[in-house]
C-alpha cells in the first residue's frame, strides 16, 4: 500500500557526547520515509536545494523511496545544527537555515494523489491542509506538528486536525495543545478535537497511544550507547505510518484494532531506537528487516507478564 510522506529534506549538524558531525542528512521526511521504507514504498514530497548530494538521493532511492514529489530548486538545502546536553534529554539549537524550505509550497504529483496513506511532518498548518485537499484516495491520514504551531498558529492548527485520523505529537505538545498537565486528561481533550487515534512520544520514556476506549503504554527500548537522538520521533512516525500501511489497515471502516495499533506503536518504537544507534541515517544503511523483527520480539518479551 502506497504511503506518501510530506515534510522536511535537510542537512544536519549535531554534536552529542559521542562526538560530532559537521553535516549529515537529516530531515522529518527523510527519516519517516527511511524508517517507512522497511514496510512499504513510500513517496517523499519535499524540497531541496543545488547542494544536495547524489549520495543521498540514492541512498532514498535504494531504499524504495519514490522522489517524483522531490523538487529541486537553485539555492541551499535547509540546515540544522544543534548541540545534545551530557544525558541527551535537551538539546540546543545552534543555527537554523531554512535557506529553499522556507518556500516549500507542496505539490504532489498526479501518480501520488490516489495513495491510500499519508503522513505530513511538521510543516505549517495550512501546508498540511492543503496537502490533505490533494488526495483523493485516502484511507488513512494524520501528522506531526510542534508548540510554534500550537501557540501561534493555534485555529488554523485545530482546523487541520479536525481532518486527521491520527495525530503524533510529544507530552510537552500534547500539554499545550490540551491546556492539561494530566496526559490521561490532555489525551481526552485532544481526542475531541477531532482525531480518532493519539501518539504521545515520551523520548527515552516511551509512548502511549490513546483512543477513546482505550490506551496503551509502551516503554522506551534500552540501549546501551545512545549515539544521537536526532529524528528518533520521526523514525517512529515512519514505523508506526509504515506498519499499518503495509497491512492494508482502514481506520476510519474500523479495519485496526487495538492490537493492531499496538503493534504499529512497538515497531514505531523499533524504529527509533534504531536510529539512536549511529550518527544521523547511519544505521539505515545496514538495517534489515530480521533485524527489526529481532527487536520486536524482544519487546513483546520484556512488556509480558
Amino acid at each position: 500500500m502506497s504511503l506518501v510522506v510530506v515534510g522536511s529534506v535537510a542537512y544536519d549538524g549535531v554534536e552529542t557526547p559521542h562526538g560530532r558531525v559537521e553535516r549529515m542528512l537529516g530531515g522529518a521526511a527523510t527519516y519517516i520515509s527511511l524508517a517507512a521504507s522497511f514496510f512499504t514504498r513510500p513517496r517523499l514530497v519535499g524540497i531541496v536545494g543545488e547542494d544536495f548530494a547524489d549520495e543521498d538521493t540514492q541512498l532514498l532511492l535504494k531504499h524504495g523511496v519514490d522522489l517524483e514529489g522531490l523538487e529541486r530548486v537553485p539555492g541551499k538545502t535547509f540546515f540544522w545544527a544543534g548541540k545534545y546536553s551530557e544525558d541527551m534529554n535537551d538539546r540546543e539549537t545552534l543555527q537554523t537555515d531554512l535557506n529553499v524550505f522556507a518556500d516549500f509550497d507542496p505539490k504532489i504529483p498526479s501518480s501520488y494523489r490516489a495513495a491510500r496513506y499519508l503522513l505530513l511532518g511538521n510543516i505549517q498548518p495550512a501546508l498540511q491542509r492543503s496537502v490533505r485537499a490533494q488526495m483523493n484516495g485516502l484511507r488513512l491520514a494524520g501528522g506531526d506538528t510542534m508548540n510554534y504551531w500550537i501557540k501561534d498558529f493555534r485555529e488554523e492548527l485545530l482546523e487541520t486536525i479536525a481532518q486527521w485520523d491520527f495525530l503524533l505529537i510529544n507530552d510537552g505538545e500534547a500539554r499545550m495543545l490540551s491546556g492539561e498537565s494530566n496526559l490521561r486528561k490532555a489525551a481526552g481533550a485532544i481526542l475531541e478535537m477531532g482525531p480518532h487515534t493519539l501518539v504521545i512520544k515520551r523520548g527515552e520514556h516511551g509512548a502511549m497511544l490513546f483512543r477513546r476506549d482505550s490506551f496503551f503504554i509502551v516503554p522506551g527500548y534500552l540501549l546501551e550507547d545512545v549515539f544521537d537522538p536526532t529524528g528518533a520521533g520521526d523514525c517512529f512516525a515512519g514505523g508506526f505510518i509504515g506498519y499499518l500501511a503495509e497491512q492494508g489497515f482502514d481506520l476510519e471502516a474500523g479495519h485496526i484494532s487495538r492490537g493492531d495499533l499496538s503493534r504499529a506503536v512497538i515497531y514505531g518504537s523499533v524504529m527509533g531506537s534504531f536510529c539512536c544507534e549511529r550518527f544521523g541515517v547511519e544505521r539505515f544503511r545496514t538495517l534489515t528487516r530480521s533485524e527489526i523483527d529481532a527487536r520486536f520480539e524482544e519487546f513483546r518479551k520484556f512488556t509480558s507478564f
